[in-house]
């Protein structure tokens, strides 16, 4: 069994990972690293800035909001990615189906225990605002939440939730039935109230968006699709590093597994898998930097991140497993960053780099600084370090 080491699997994030040598376009990025993560929506764009050349946001608004050639859809582990057209098919087979009958489960148990709905009757009661909520869309094109609750006076009922938590709260009826009906497939994110660090966005059918559903895909052949792309880019991963990505279960990562012909090779955590024709050893990548943002796709592309990450979990990851900004270097993660409230970019390093990094490293920081100009990010997930860096 081949032996595939440290040095080499950095030396393959960087080249498939696009920070080593930009790529001519985000289509080209969202393609090769399987999507960009979303849920944040400041990081989609960050994310875009750090792998293209003289990238400005224009370039992603025109290719989700104008040619339509990402679309912004829930996808693995119930995250949202951008992602091309045709893997928006093959995630929502692959990954977002089976989240849809949980998500139903959970929403009418809410509807029937908060009296919302008849006890017995949740589930017709959801139906029936789905489908007006659906109708309403439609007839308008594009909306909002408050737009359709216009429509719809049921979706402004509140849910509560987390009672006797800290984070206890309530919602309205909208937010869970829109979810639900994107879980389905039926309508997508569109384009945002504000700017692009923004959250609240539009919605639109998704028919009318894409100009067209999805296109249908046998199941197999999505799960075995998916999983090919992404070891393309990811690969070595192990099972554990598969299943997580994809929220699949055990025996569906292996079946997939055998589908696609991985090969078996050695990792330091243990067994790993590449696909067939990707076993010839990666030569070492240029030397260069990242400041990568919270939530960033390759921070969060594999569950056993020791490789890459050393012992900083603590400081760049909140309590729930969400990264915060990271500063890269060759490969691995060297420290963070973050952006004041003046505006200012800092960075803390957590382990020695040589002086020809260190200078890489503010002259990157310097440029972001630059390239964010009046605009102030806001992490929806901070973490410790974060939380320290954002008060000088």
């Amino acid at each position: 069994m081949r032996k595939i080491g440290v040095e080499e699997r950095r030396a393959r994030l960087g080249l498939r990972h696009r920070l080593a040598r930009p790529a001519a376009s985000v289509e080209a990025v969202a393609d090769e690293i399987v999507g960009m993560h979303s849920s944040d929506p400041a990081t989609v764009f960050l994310s875009a800035k750090a792998r293209v050349d003289d990238f400005v946001p224009a370039d992603l608004e025109d290719a989700l909001y104008e040619r339509r050639s990402l679309v912004r859809m829930l996808g693995m582990r119930r995250t949202l990615f951008v992602v091309p057209r045709d893997l928006a098919a093959m995630m929502d087979e692959a990954c977002t189906k089976a989240l849809v009958p949980g998500e139903r489960k959970r929403l009418v148990q809410m509807l029937e225990k908060q009296g919302i709905a008849p006890a017995g009757r949740g589930a017709r009661w959801l139906d029936r605002v789905a489908a007006k909520t659906l109708e309403a869309l439609v007839a308008r094109g594009e909306a909002t939440a408050r737009e359709l609750t216009k429509d719809v006076p049921e979706l402004g009922a509140k849910l509560s939730f987390g009672e006797g938590k800290t984070w206890a709260g309530t919602m309205g009826v909208s937010t869970r039935v829109l979810f639900l009906l994107a879980t389905q497939g039926r309508i997508v994110r569109a384009r945002p109230l504000g700017g692009w660090t923004s959250g609240q966005y539009r919605w639109a059918p998704t028919e009318t968006w894409l100009g067209g559903p999805l296109s249908p895909i046998d199941h197999d052949e999505a799960c075995a699709g998916l999983l090919g792309r992404w070891l393309r880019t990811f690969g070595p991963a192990t099972s554990m590093d598969i299943r997580w990505w994809t929220g699949w279960t055990a025996r569906l990562a292996a079946a997939t597994l055998e589908a696609i012909g991985a090969e078996e090779v050695e990792l330091d955590e243990g067994t790993g898998y590449v696909l067939p024709d990707d076993t010839r050893r990666v030569s070492k990548a240029d030397r260069w930097v990242a400041l990568l943002p919270g939530l960033d796709t390759t921070v969060m592309g594999w569950k056993e991140r020791a490789w890459y990450l050393g012992d900083h979990a603590s400081a760049l990851f909140d309590r729930n497993g969400n990264a915060g900004p990271t500063v890269w270097a060759n490969g691995h993660v060297v420290g963070g960053w973050a952006q004041t409230p003046g505006g200012k970019v800092v960075v803390q390093l957590l382990e020695s780099v040589d002086a020809t990094v260190r200078k890489a490293i503010d002259a990157e920081r310097d440029r972001l600084s630059e390239w964010l100009g009046e605009v102030r990010i806001k992490t929806r997930f901070p973490t410790p370090l974060e939380r320290t860096l954002a008060k000088r």
